[in-house]
């Protein structure tokens, strides 16, 4: 025995013979009748008669349903309330008003080189209208963005062509995008052959090699489903080269050629609860109106009249009281729709549908009526790690590769002056590093969370930069520095020290407490702010900071206003000059 199988199961079998064939065929497998070694799913028996066991590949599983699940799921965002709701909360919480891009090109010292990411910076923002990014001229490239997202729920995937070496719009960049919904890709088209001498064939209407890399695209001119002017107008295709098409679709399992709609777990139950929504309107329809039944022992009742149909019927006036002969009865009937249950069994429906979707329950139905504080703030954190994961997908699945081809475009057409051709072929990385920035999301509870991400930094466990990109809304910790400190510079040549001004909200913080200097010495924390806000009144008014020690500090009205050096008039004017390109960046790009 080896466990519970007899040795004799792993002996090799005997030469097979009619007899013994026609005997195997009527008996039992051998691994069957030791069930206990087996995994409970996969223990046959007449409860899970009808449950699926096919092993086939996900292109296999696509061939024959693809067409079907990406039509109804089209079907349903579109007719169906709450697949539309589902649809509209992925799109706005992944990409919401647009995955902002920031060069990140460096200095030899490893600095920020801030002429080069400027001029790059410009020339994107003009990039972005639609009539240059859009070979339609009609959405801008974070509508672009919006659009796409939406069609990779709907359709499971979306292809975008691009053009290069024509300019489309006013900006000096040569390259637009042509945005393909898949069913101009021809789906219903596989050659096994060889199409091209790397070729592995032809699989969904996508031309790969032997490891299933792209290779082309087989693509419709015309949409299958689209307006046809004339006859003339055939299904032609065309062949496109994987370098100018960009596919942007989730890998459930690999080789998978094409994308999955994201309503395909949940298609079932969205039409169930259409039927079910639509059976109980027309229930209560009935029950908002009287309907009676006239019983008579005659052939025709007195208050009816014959109907074309030979039946009798009559209605009801309201304020009206009929007369009936001897021995008829009226009948009223009151179907009481809809009952009590329907409430807890859409909510049951609608838990299920967001679980297939991945979307929370009130981000569906919008109901908060069963939620409390403590839930919604679950929900809301569990929910934003999938926005997080897939905003990160959606950054290096289309972005990164976008962000490469349009640099390599705008440099070669030399519309980024600040970047020599020569040393963009040196060293292109160099030139193409960048950060993106997603949407982030503000505080449940602001004053319990503010507080605790303070302690968190004071205590070492998060970093200011950190913080500010989840609850930054796209803007990084150095455009934020930027940004304060040119508030804090217009407030003070203001002279008006408002409530976010360091010398009202410190002082009233550290107010009763000691501190600890930097040569060592404890001081009362009101010495301090005492010192900070002469500091101020010092700057304020164009004179050098006064001295920070423990003794009396002088009066500003008393020093003489040293005569600016050269260098240091340049350096003032160069400052003044780099607040006021911030500000016309932040607003060329609709900041």
């Amino acid at each position: 025995m080896i466990g519970d199988v007899p040795f004799a199961h792993w002996l090799p079998k005997p030469k097979r013979t009619r007899k013994r064939a026609a005997k195997e065929a009527t008996t039992t497998p051998d691994w069957l009748q030791y069930p206990s070694r087996m995994y409970a799913s996969a223990v046959p028996s007449r409860f899970n008669q009808g449950f699926p066991s096919f092993n086939t590949s996900e292109d296999l599983e696509l061939v024959s349903s693809l067409r079907n699940m990406r039509a109804r799921s089209r079907a349903l965002v579109r007719d169906a309330g709450f697949a539309k709701s589902a649809k509209r909360a992925i799109v706005d919480n992944v990409i919401g008003t647009g995955v902002r891009v920031q060069p990140a090109v460096k200095t030899a010292r490893g600095g920020y080189n801030d002429r080069i990411n400027d001029g790059i910076a410009d020339a994107w923002a003009k990039w972005m209208h639609a009539p240059n990014c859009h070979t339609g001229g009609a959405l801008h490239f974070h509508d672009m963005e919006r659009m796409l997202m939406g069609q990779v729920f709907e359709a499971g995937e979306v292809f975008l062509r691009i053009h290069r070496g024509t300019k489309f719009g006013w900006s000096e960049v040569p390259i637009a995008l042509e945005v393909i919904e898949p069913e101009r890709i021809v789906d219903g088209y596989a050659y096994p052959g060889a199409v091209s001498p790397k070729s592995g064939g032809v699989r969904l209407g996508i031309e790969t090699d032997k490891f299933k890399r792209p290779i082309a695209y087989w693509i419709r001119d015309l949409h299958p489903g689209d307006i046809r002017l004339n006859l003339e107008q055939s299904d032609a295709v065309t062949r496109v080269d994987a370098a100018d098409v960009i596919h942007i679709y989730i890998v459930d399992r690999w080789p998978q050629t094409r994308g999955v709609p994201w309503l395909h777990a949940a298609a079932a139950k969205v039409q169930d609860v259409n039927g079910y929504t639509e059976a109980e309107i027309i229930a209560a329809r009935g029950a908002a109106s009287y309907i009676g039944i006239i019983e008579t022992p005659e052939p025709s009742a007195s208050l009816a009249q014959q109907a074309p149909d030979n039946t009798y019927q009559m209605s009801v006036e309201p304020g009206v009281w009929y007369r009936s002969r001897p021995g008829e009865k009226m009948q009223f009937i009151s179907p009481n729709r809809p009952t009590n249950s329907f409430d807890p069994f859409m909510r049951f429906m609608l838990r299920e549908i967001s679980a297939a979707v991945g979307v929370s329950y009130e981000a569906v139905s919008h109901d908060y009526s069963q939620s409390n504080y403590s839930s919604t703030r679950l929900s809301l954190l569990n929910e934003r790690d999938v926005w997080k994961a897939l905003q990160s997908w959606w950054i290096r699945s289309f972005r990164h590769r976008l962000h490469r081809e349009w640099m390599k475009t705008a440099v070669m057409a030399r519309a980024i002056p600040e970047i020599d051709i020569m040393d963009f072929g040196g060293n292109a990385e160099k030139f193409l590093e960048a950060n993106f920035r997603p949407r982030g999301w503000s505080w449940v509870d602001p004053t319990k969370e503010v507080q605790a991400y303070v302690q968190a930094i004071k205590s070492g466990l998060r970093t200011v930069s950190d913080v500010v990109e989840e609850t930054g809304g796209g803007m990084d910790l150095e455009e934020m520095m930027k940004s304060r400190a040119a508030e804090l510079e217009y407030m003070r040549e203001l002279g008006i020290p408002f409530d976010t001004s360091p010398i009202v909200y410190v002082s009233a913080e550290t107010r009763g407490q000691m501190v600890m200097k930097d040569d060592g010495t404890v001081v009362p924390a009101a010495q301090v702010t005492a010192e900070i806000q002469q500091k101020f009144n010092f700057e304020a008014q164009g004179l050098p900071a006064p001295p920070t020690s423990a003794g009396a500090l002088p009066d500003p009205e008393t020093v003489e206003e040293p005569a600016a050096t050269e260098g240091e008039e340049g350096d003032e004017e160069e400052e003044r000059n780099n607040l006021v390109s911030f500000f016309r960046r932040r607003q060329r790009r609709g900041e």
